[in-house]
């Protein structure tokens, strides 16, 4: 089970000596057209990522290798790619490779773009109960295939006594090695922006006409 750091104030390093760490950042997104309150609770979660992600590398290594959703190369073709995914996450992916992190390529593409597809198709909604079934059971398996190749990756590049940063969108399904170690960065803002996410929903259900 991943462990919230915060929610723990002051993890003993020794307790982690010699063994594989993953520090998990949930990947959040901002677009041009956001609303001034999101964006403001989003600026100020990066922020608070990096604090934590640093807090962290004090207290239990720093960051080896750097993994990030969606990211099919390694390198600084991976880093163009985190670029063009989420400038604040490719910010501080830069600033930790700068201190010899490696970027790894953590995504197999076709894997990845199989299960992006069959979600745009649930998205569309279905006519045929049938169509739905199947389809939202291929879209399951793409997924099962494309987080198993993620925690393979990691597996295969994140050696003893190392530590791994790992962007990944929340409600992933990536089940880590069981001797990897999985601290989940979630600061305040973060409980800040699903709170501002519950309102708007509550908002919209409101101003829907009875049927």
């Amino acid at each position: 089970m991943a462990e919230q750091l915060g929610k723990i104030e002051k993890p003993e390093a020794k307790e982690f000596t010699g063994k594989r760490k993953i520090y998990l950042v949930p990947l959040l997104f901002s677009g041009k057209n956001s609303p001034e309150d999101y964006t403001e609770k989003y600026r100020r979660y990066w922020q608070q990522v990096s604090e934590h992600v640093a807090n962290l590398e004090a207290k239990l290594g720093k960051v080896g290798h750097i993994y990030h959703e969606s990211v099919y190369q390694a390198g600084k073709e991976g880093l163009e790619a985190m670029q063009k995914l989420n400038t604040d996450s490719s910010q501080l992916a830069r600033e930790k490779s700068q201190r010899g992190a490696l970027i790894e390529a953590v995504e197999d593409r076709a894997l990845a773009e199989e299960s992006i597809d069959w979600e745009r198709f649930i998205l569309m909604g279905f006519i045929s109960q049938k169509v739905a079934q199947q389809v939202s059971q291929l879209y399951v398996e793409a997924l099962r295939k494309r987080y198993e190749n993620i925690a393979r990756q990691i597996d295969e590049t994140l050696v003893a006594d190392e530590a791994g940063l790992l962007f990944i969108r929340e409600g992933h399904m990536v089940q880590f090695p069981e001797d990897i170690e999985v601290f989940s960065v979630a600061p305040p803002a973060l409980d800040e922006i699903h709170r501002w996410q519950r309102e708007q929903l509550s908002g919209e259900k409101k101003g829907e006409p009875e049927k």
